[in-house]
């Protein structure tokens, strides 16, 4: 898969509003009509990722836009790195493409923020994610609940 970044634009954050993932991981649908979900990924810290047909395959963000609000609660967000957030087109999802694609993001971040720890926040049901985050080099740091979900914030150390 080629993967190329573009700047999110308002029909790409309709479109990804709109994804539906299969059980268990249903638990990252959103809901298309709420306004507040369009303004938070057009809020300058998303953006899209296209294949060379420039079909939308998925999404990164950076920064706190990629945490889970109710971390800051238990301080898992105090040390300073770089919070990474994703998704994946669930299209493409358990086909093989996680490890390109985050490898991808995971470079793309690295090579930006030189020297920087990467810091991404993983629901902690999501078992496959969290495999494919440690074949990437992240190693489980801490832990936290909301009323919702239990997480996992995981640190990848800077190769650079």
């Amino acid at each position: 898969m080629n993967i190329m970044i573009e700047d999110m634009n308002e029909q790409m954050a309709k479109d990804i509003l709109n994804w539906k993932y299969d059980k268990p991981y249903d638990f990252y649908n959103n809901d298309p009509t709420d306004n507040e979900e369009v303004e938070e990924l057009l809020n300058g810290s998303y953006y899209a990722l296209v294949n060379d047909l420039n079909e939308l395959v998925g999404f990164f963000c950076i920064g706190e836009s990629a945490q889970v609000p109710r971390g800051n609660q238990y301080g898992v967000y105090e040390d300073d790195l770089v919070d990474m957030g994703l998704g994946m087109n669930p299209t493409l999802t358990g086909k093989g493409h996680g490890f390109e694609f985050c490898s991808f993001i995971v470079n793309l971040i690295e090579q930006i923020y030189k020297g920087t720890p990467i810091r991404l926040t993983v629901a902690k049901f999501n078992q496959r994610a969290i495999h494919l985050y440690e074949k990437l080099g992240f190693v489980k740091e801490k832990e936290f609940d909301t009323d919702f979900a239990e997480f996992i914030t995981m640190v990848k150390k800077s190769n650079i």
